[in-house]
């Protein structure tokens, strides 16, 4: 959700039960202003919060001239000191897929993850045991683009592609009119299962949208055994 609408948007998605305390709330209003300067982003969204056993990280992104591939991660513990996470990849999440349980809420944690190689020498094949250190902050990153990549939705319209190749807002976009909603609903909102926490809304007839991840950054597995 775009930081300058934090407010209103956040009253949106408060069925859910994603709120902040309003301290948090003004932090952020004033933290995100000075982010989006420091960076020189187009503009900042708040993409949610990540809940940790110690401390619960807050996570902003910031976009530059493309909406998809211009894009930066980055989180903080008190909502006003911001640190750019590693950009996520394959075998980061590869790597990071293997840790179960709860984030601890510590950047610098080293998990250990034991993996058995083989090397082969000759005509035989020997296992190896490795010990493969993963940070805190890499497995933050990568569920964040997992949760990104898996759930994160946004109405049909509201990007355009330039003849340049780069993904804009859609200036004109004007809002749905073909979803369907609630009588008497003034919101539309659509919940993730499969990442419990994500919230998606969206006014009809109105440019109002985004969405929020509020949760423990753990994907439901349990999914298959709910449907």
């Amino acid at each position: 959700m775009d930081f300058r609408s934090l407010h209103f948007s956040l009253d949106l998605v408060a069925g859910s039960g994603l709120v902040l305390s309003p301290e948090q709330k003004a932090t952020l209003q004033t933290s995100l202003v000075i982010l989006k300067r420091h960076y020189k982003f187009t503009r900042v969204v708040f993409w949610g919060k990540i809940l940790g056993i110690k401390a619960d990280y807050y996570i902003a992104q910031g976009i530059g001239h493309d909406e998809i591939s211009d894009k930066k991660t980055l989180y903080s513990l008190n909502c006003m000191e911001w640190n750019l996470l590693p950009p996520a990849t394959k075998t980061m999440i590869d790597e990071t897929s293997v840790i179960k349980g709860c984030f601890l809420g510590d950047p610098s944690h080293d998990y250990e993850h034991i993996e058995t190689r083989k090397d082969e020498d000759g005509h035989e094949a020997q296992e190896e045991e490795i010990t493969v250190k993963i940070k805190e902050e890499q497995r933050l990153a990568a569920a964040i683009s997992l949760i990104d990549k898996e759930a994160a939705v946004v109405p049909r319209g509201a990007y355009i592609k330039t003849p340049h190749g780069l993904v804009h807002t859609n200036r004109s976009f004007e809002g749905s009119w073909s979803l369907q909603f609630e009588k008497c609903s003034s919101v539309l909102v659509l919940r993730s299962l499969l990442w419990c926490g994500l919230t998606f809304y969206h006014i009809p007839m109105t440019p109002q949208h985004g969405y929020i991840y509020m949760g423990t950054g753990l994907k439901n597995i349990d999914l298959p055994f709910m449907l």
